[in-house]
């Protein structure tokens, strides 16, 4: 499992998500259950460009005051909130993680 989807799945079992968590590579965006509403879960790996993120109804789910985890955020760079929290994930040479929020 890819380093993003491994991260979103722990902070979703934090936040006691009911169902199964996983990528949502096909239909770019999953929702989950919770006790504090609604997850949404995005990977935008297969936009071609921003208006995809607009016809998806991108602004419903980001402006909903929900959690939106985003997986490939620099395919849609200008839809981002400025609120948002960015977090990275760097590899190391020897494999080991270092995660980075801004």
């Amino acid at each position: 499992m890819p380093e993003k989807t491994t991260f979103i799945k722990a902070i979703c079992d934090f936040l006691n998500v009911e169902d199964s968590t996983s990528s949502p590579t096909f239909s770019i965006v999953n929702e989950y259950s919770s006790a504090q509403g609604p997850i949404y879960h995005f990977d935008f790996y297969r936009l071609k460009n921003e208006q995809e993120a607009f016809d998806l109804g991108y602004e419903e789910y980001f402006y909903s005051d929900n959690y939106c985890f985003i997986e490939w955020p620099e395919k849609i760079p200008n839809l981002i909130p400025e609120d948002a929290a960015i977090v990275q994930i760097e590899v190391a040479d020897d494999q080991s993680r270092t995660i980075k929020l801004k």
